[in-house]
Formats: C-alpha cells, sequence, structure tokens
C-alpha cells in the first residue's frame, strides 16, 4: 500500500464520517452509528457520564480507544495539543481543564473533521481551543511550545509513526508529556489482512507490534514510557457492533480467525515525558 492512497482513503472516509453522520472510525464499521451506540463505547473507551455530557453535540463520534484525558496530568493555564483531534471531543475536555489562561489547539488533516470541530467551539462559546489543519506527522505548531500531547486512536492510521512521535517531542515544552490511546498488535496479523487498504482504514492493518510502538516513542527522545493501561473491547460489544464485520465479509475471513484477531488487537494507553533540559 502507497503511503499517498493510504492518506487519502483516511480522509475520504473521515469526510463521510462529518457528511452523512455516520461513523467508519475503530469501533464501527461503515453505517449509521446509532447513539446509544456511541454512548456505549465511549463508556467502554473510559469516558464517564459526566464527561460526555459535558460536551457539544456532535463532538462525540465514537471514534476513539480510550480516554486520554483523564489519563494526562492537565494544569489550569496549560497549553494541550490534540492529535488527530476529529470533532473535538477530547480537546473540549481538556478545555475544561486549562481554563481562561489556557490553551487547547486540535490538528486533524481532515478540513471536514476541522470545520465540525470549529462549528463546535464557536456554537458552544468555546474560547481557549483552536482548531488546525495538517498533518501529524508536520505539525503546523511551533516548537517546545505545549504543554500536553493527547492523542486518541490516531497514530495508528499514520504511515509513518516515528516522524509523528519525532514531531510530537519538538513540539513539547522541556518537562512536557505526552499521552496516548492507540491500537497495538500483540502479534502479526495474517498477511491478507495486513495488506488491506480497507482493514487500515479501519484502524487494524495501520497497528503495529506494542513493542515497536513503544520503542518508536523512545527512539524520538521521550523517558519515562509507562504503559498505563491495555485493554480488549468486550466481547459483547464486538459481537453486536464488530469492527471487523465489513472487512469479514469483503474479504471472506473463516470465522475461527476471527477471534484469533480480536485478541490480536488492544487498545494500548501510554504515558511518556520530555525531561528537562
Amino acid at each position: 500500500m502507497e503511503q499517498k492512497s493510504i492518506r487519502d482513503a483516511v480522509k475520504e472516509r473521515y469526510a463521510a464520517t462529518v457528511k452523512r453522520g455516520s461513523l467508519f472510525g475503530c469501533c464501527k464499521p461503515s453505517g449509521v452509528m446509532e447513539p446509544e451506540f456511541i454512548e456505549s463505547a465511549s463508556r467502554v473507551a473510559g469516558y464517564s457520564d459526566t464527561e460526555l455530557q459535558s460536551i457539544p453535540d456532535g463532538a462525540n463520534l465514537g471514534l476513539g480507544c480510550g480516554n486520554p484525558v483523564a489519563l494526562a496530568v492537565i494544569k489550569e493555564g496549560d497549553v494541550v495539543l490534540d492529535l488527530g483531534s476529529g470533532a473535538g471531543v477530547d480537546a473540549f475536555l481538556a478545555s475544561n481543564k486549562v481554563g481562561e489562561s489556557g490553551r487547547v489547539i486540535g490538528v486533524d488533516m481532515t478540513p471536514e473533521m476541522v470545520e465540525r470541530a470549529k462549528v463546535n467551539a464557536r456554537n458552544n462559546g468555546y474560547r481557549n481551543v483552536e482548531f488546525r489543519q495538517g498533518e501529524i506527522e508536520n505539525l503546523p505548531v511551533e516548537s517546545s511550545s505545549v504543554d500536553v500531547i493527547i492523542s486518541n486512536c490516531v497514530i495508528n492510521l499514520s504511515t509513518d509513526k516515528a516522524k509523528v512521535f519525532q514531531e510530537a517531542f519538538r513540539v513539547l515544552k522541556p518537562g512536557g508529556s505526552l499521552v496516548v490511546s492507540d491500537m497495538a498488535l500483540l502479534e502479526e496479523l495474517p498477511d491478507y489482512l495486513g495488506s488491506s487498504l480497507e482493514a487500515y482504514i479501519r484502524c487494524i492493518a495501520g497497528a503495529i507490534r506494542k513493542d515497536d510502538y513503544l520503542d518508536a516513542i523512545k527512539r524520538a527522545g521521550f523517558e519515562e514510557i509507562t504503559v498505563v493501561g491495555e485493554s480488549h473491547f468486550p466481547a459483547e460489544l464486538i459481537a453486536e457492533q464488530p469492527m471487523l464485520k465489513e472487512v469479514v465479509a469483503t474479504m471472506n475471513i473463516p470465522i475461527s480467525e476471527i477471534q484469533r484477531i480480536g485478541d490480536s488487537v488492544v487498545s494500548l494507553k501510554v504515558a511518556a515525558k520530555k525531561q528537562l533540559n
């Protein structure tokens, strides 16, 4: 798979997410996502009812695999950067923590996502949040300007994960922290799935081995790298809304393989620090 074709396909799919009110993310294949399932999947990912009720309508598209804001130490006055901010769910949660003296920057490469997030911010009076269109491999953010970086189930979609972490390290202030929730592999996927563009878009084929993921963070310069959580999605949730359903149907994957593939993919929560000079 070529990097450009992957990036274009991801942008097209997530643009359709906004335009059609449908979700094509890590937790659900194509088709309309019911509000009840969005709430259920969000709770599984780690969001509380209080958090879900505090954000603008339309900000939560059910695309996450964790709750990095809950895991990060975010203080009043901090500058927070959200990599792959989507419609703004985590950026808005972070804005409540940084207060009027702080600032949250969301970066997303999909214009339609950025526009949705801007409308959400404008219509709900968020003055300490801004959204910028850009690639997480080439962040439109000044060096050493951010206190905390968060990201939620997005870096797995990048074709150059090492560059993402290098850019994250660049824009963090010395002493700053990185907290991400993402999809990772405990063992290699079958070749027929690993080479599938459709599986890549759905956060499956783009995931890399857990050890390689942590090593990419280390090689970027981060220290104090800690796995703060690792989980599979509950079996009943996968059974009701299987994230592999469309891929399985299209590729005729044997039923016996589905559980094994599901057991190979985990939601990984990682924290790391950029040391003081």
